[in-house]
């Protein structure tokens, strides 16, 4: 591989650091007694309030339609997402090193394939979260779920939930895209020979 290209890779790797750090999807709601809105920010190792209250006035909201309560520490997908985060780093700054077009394909097939997988499941998640309602709640609505959308908005009794990717998901959009940019370069460089 070209040097710039083993470069842009190393690159592709290293902007997947970025998911330590800053939120991959977003959960807002939105209802007149809540005119701020509130939300949650789901990153790859925890869920966060908006604001420092907006996770537990959720829960308690969620408490009386009869939701689980969200406790990040017991989502098992929480704990394993910073170790593959990980591997997709350093395998792609091996691949880098290396300099094998065939590898970087590998290894974007993997991440997008890693990347489908956690989409369908956090829609379980959701599904799960909105569905499995406790028949004692406080409040009952017949035929209601609580899912939020995977992706857009929907209204849930008066509030709406809007549900976007955020900042960390595009450093790993722009992460697939450059790998990809990469592999086919390099397959145009091969074809010039």
């Amino acid at each position: 591989m070209k040097k710039q290209h083993r470069i842009a890779m190393a690159v592709a790797a290293l902007l997947l650091v970025a998911l330590y750090f800053l939120p991959i999807w977003s959960i807002a709601l939105e209802a007149p007694q809540y005119p701020e809105g509130i939300g949650l920010d789901i990153y790859i190792n925890t869920i966060e309030g908006k604001q420092p209250q907006d996770l537990q006035n959720i829960n308690g909201l969620n408490h009386y339609i009869g939701m689980k309560e969200i406790q990040p520490d017991s989502i098992a997908e929480l704990k394993y997402m910073p170790p593959i985060i990980a591997f997709l780093i350093v395998t792609g700054l091996v691949v880098a090193f290396w300099g094998n077009k065939k590898w970087v394909l590998a290894w974007l097939i993997f991440f997008i394939l890693l990347a489908i997988v956690g989409l369908v499941d956090f829609y379980l998640w959701e599904y799960d979260y909105g569905h499995n309602l406790d028949p004692n709640a406080a409040i009952k609505v017949p035929g209601m779920t609580y899912q939020p959308p995977l992706i857009g908005s929907k209204a849930l009794l008066n509030f709406n939930a809007i549900s976007l990717p955020h900042t960390g998901f595009f450093f790993a959009l722009s992460s697939m895209v450059l790998s990809g940019l990469v592999w086919w370069r390099e397959g145009k460089t091969d074809t010039e020979k």
